[in-house]
């Protein structure tokens, strides 16, 4: 099935799906950038491990044929009181802190292994309040400022805390950050909107190479395609939150029916 969104499909930011949907996009992107790279330079997917509260589904466990049953005595004869419940207690699953694997790309000079660009797909970890999570992402962002490496950011996720500038971003659910190390303090934005196709990235190098481009967009076709994310995606349910901005679920309800993948309105 062809991806039913021109950019960004909300619903592959299901906890779920996003560990995945980030490994498969972190290779095209290297895919693509390595492609259009001189022998001057390597794109290196640098891998590393986030804890992320994740649902975690339960452990079937085999059940015996054969049990062995103790009769339980009466409380009057055991001399202890019996307690129980009126009503049978709700089972629901709890969060767990379980470490993920993510990756960004380098992109590195050759044999002397220079940090020419970082680029970071961010995870729910980056975006999460507090020190081990946005807070630890903030401070490897300020490493590489006072670096001489840019830094291109691609936030594909509209849940958690945004990555910080000292002005406040435009309303958007979406957003590609570049810092060009000879432009700072100033980064370019580019919100991304749910209804417009996601325009090509420049990539920069070092002087007098011209920048490169990352079609954040291409990338996410592709792996929706490869991955057969369709095949695990109900549409006719509310994408994850958090929730749309109303004129966004607006428009995606009408796109949703307009391709047959929610029924039609009564």
């Amino acid at each position: 099935m062809e991806p039913p969104f021109p950019g960004m499909d909300p619903y592959l930011e299901a906890p779920s799906l996003w560990p995945d949907v980030h490994h498969e996009l972190i290779t095209l992107f290297r895919d693509q950038l390595q492609a259009q790279l001189s022998p001057r330079y390597r794109a290196v997917i640098t891998p590393y491990v986030l804890f992320e509260s994740l649902e975690i589904a339960p452990v079937r466990r085999g059940v015996p044929d054969v049990a062995v049953v103790e009769r339980e005595h009466s409380a009057a004869a055991s001399g202890s009181a019996a307690v129980s419940l009126a009503e049978a207690p709700l089972t629901l699953p709890a969060l767990m802190d379980v470490p993920v694997e993510y990756a960004r790309i380098d992109i590195r000079t050759v044999r002397d292994q220079t940090l020419v660009t970082a680029i970071e797909l961010l995870s729910p970890a980056n975006k999460r309040p507090g020190p081990d999570g946005a807070d630890a992402y903030e401070k490897k962002r300020q490493d590489l400022f006072a670096s001489p490496a840019h830094l291109l950011e691609i936030d594909l996720l509209r849940a958690g805390q945004r990555p910080r500038l000292a002005r406040p971003l435009p309303d958007a659910p979406y957003f590609i950050l570049l810092s060009r190390a000879q432009r700072r303090p100033y980064v370019e934005v580019w919100p991304l909107t749910l209804r417009d196709p996601i325009k090509p990235a420049p990539v920069p190098l070092l002087a007098p190479d011209p920048p490169v481009a990352l079609d954040v967009g291409a990338a996410i076709h592709e792996a929706y395609r490869r991955a057969r994310y369709d095949l695990e995606i109900d549409y006719t349910q509310p994408p994850p939150p958090p929730d749309l901005a109303p004129d966004d679920a607006a428009w995606l309800d009408a796109h949703l029916r307009a391709l047959g993948l929610r029924p039609s309105s009564q």
